[in-house]
């Protein structure tokens, strides 16, 4: 082995160790950002978090239509809240933080 094979097996394993060390994303500061404004308000009829009553009929169908739902957009709420920025793991983490207290 030379030291240029050396020197991309060491970079290899790096990019991988990075890869796998980060952070899952932090749901409340999505929700935060890109959430809260309707989802504690209710406007355009968004289900506000902790309302189980509002919640109720959401919950009943399975976490990965209400990931499909904040991803693609339903109703009122555009795609990912309007926040196109975000990852889908970005939005399934608000999304968990949003339902979490009526699950």
């Amino acid at each position: 082995m030379n030291k240029f094979t050396a020197a991309l097996l060491v970079g290899t394993a790096g990019l991988a160790f990075a890869a796998t060390a980060q952070a899952e994303p932090d749901g409340e500061a999505i929700y935060n950002q890109a959430c809260m404004a309707c989802h504690m308000t209710g406007a355009s009829d968004a289900p506000i978090r902790g309302d189980e009553e509002a919640w109720a009929e959401r919950i009943e169908q399975d976490i990965e239509t209400l990931y499909t739902h904040a991803i693609e957009g339903i109703g009122a709420m555009p795609p990912k809240g309007g926040q196109t920025n975000l990852s889908d793991e970005e939005v399934q983490a608000a999304v968990d933080f949003l339902v979490e207290p009526v699950m």
